[in-house]
Formats: C-alpha cells, sequence, structure tokens
C-alpha cells in the first residue's frame, strides 16, 4: 500500500455553513492524512456558484500535499473528510458544505469510475487555476506517460493541455476572457 511520495494538489470549495471555516478547518485535516504531510495552501478566493441557481457564493482554495498513498486510497481520506464536514451528495454542481478534488496526482493520469486526474475541468475553471497557480505556477500537468484506464473508457479530455504549466492554463483562459467573478479574499 505504501508507495513513494507522491506531489499531489487538491481543490477545496466550500459554500454553506461558514465557507472559512470549513476550509481552513479542512487544511488542518488534510495534514492529518496517514502518511500524507500538507505541503502549502493557497489564499482563499471568492467565487460565484456553477450549477443550479440560488446558491451562494464558493470560497475556494488549493493544498500541496506530499502522500505516500495510492490515489483511490486519497480519495477515500478526501471523501471521509467531506463526511466529517457533513457533505451531502444531493445535486450534482450543488451546494456543499465541502469538496475536496484531486486535482494532480504527480504525473498520473488516472481515468476510473471513481476517479478522473487530471481533473476533468482543471483548465477551464478560474476557482481552481488561480488558487493552484499561487502554490504551483510551474507544475506541468501530466504528459501521457502513466495512464490508469477503466476498460471501456476513453481518454482525451486533456489532450490540448497536457505538458502546459498551470500559469499557461490560467493565462489561456485569462485570455479567453472566461475568468470573472473571482475575488481573492
Amino acid at each position: 500500500m505504501a508507495h513513494t511520495a507522491t506531489r499531489v494538489y487538491i481543490g477545496l470549495g466550500s459554500n454553506l455553513q461558514n465557507p472559512e471555516q470549513q476550509i481552513n478547518r479542512a487544511f488542518i485535516e488534510l495534514g492529518q492524512i496517514p502518511d500524507t504531510q500538507l505541503l502549502t495552501y493557497s489564499p482563499l478566493y471568492r467565487s460565484a456558484a456553477i450549477g443550479p441557481a440560488g446558491q451562494p457564493d464558493y470560497i475556494n482554495a488549493c493544498a500541496a500535499l506530499e502522500t505516500q498513498l495510492d490515489a483511490h486510497t486519497l480519495l477515500d481520506a478526501l471523501q471521509a473528510i467531506e463526511i466529517d464536514h457533513q457533505r451531502i451528495r444531493k445535486q450534482h454542481w450543488g451546494p456543499r458544505t465541502l469538496d475536496l478534488d484531486i486535482l494532480l496526482f504527480g504525473d498520473q493520469v488516472i481515468h476510473t469510475e471513481r476517479l478522473q486526474v487530471p481533473h476533468p475541468y482543471l483548465c477551464r475553471r478560474n476557482f481552481v487555476l488561480y488558487p493552484l497557480a499561487d502554490i504551483a505556477a510551474e507544475t506541468q500537468l501530466p504528459h501521457k506517460s502513466i495512464i490508469t484506464v477503466d476498460s471501456g473508457k476513453k481518454f482525451g479530455e486533456h489532450a490540448g493541455e497536457m505538458g502546459k504549466t498551470i500559469a499557461e492554463c490560467l493565462q489561456a483562459l485569462q485570455q479567453s476572457g472566461d475568468d470573472s467573478d473571482l475575488n481573492r479574499l
């Protein structure tokens, strides 16, 4: 179960029950995951909700971890933290007390039933790219060298973005004009 340490980037979001407190508590809990070390985290950002109308704004951030866990074991630990924060999965892109997403897991590309890495919307969401650029601007999206795929699944969402840095993805998003409604706290 133990592996060599892997650098992992986690996206955090909350728009219910004191979101800033939810995110700050989650930073502490990320550092308590077995065989995992919290390296750093970004400032907090406020963003308009994506998804069903009428939701409160989100508070977003990113964290860098180093872990000896495999990706699915780490996912289990993240989902346990979400449950501890009383996360209820009722509605796709609906409001939530805490959302923890694996954005990058070393140089791995993973497409399984439970997990897609790099995160499918990584380079399309300003509330992910800005905080991630604060802590990992020169980190590159993985090349297609290491791919885990469930049978029947196809890889391709990041084909044009593979090998780009986070800073390059952010610059492309800024140039597209799709980076509004975001404020650093």
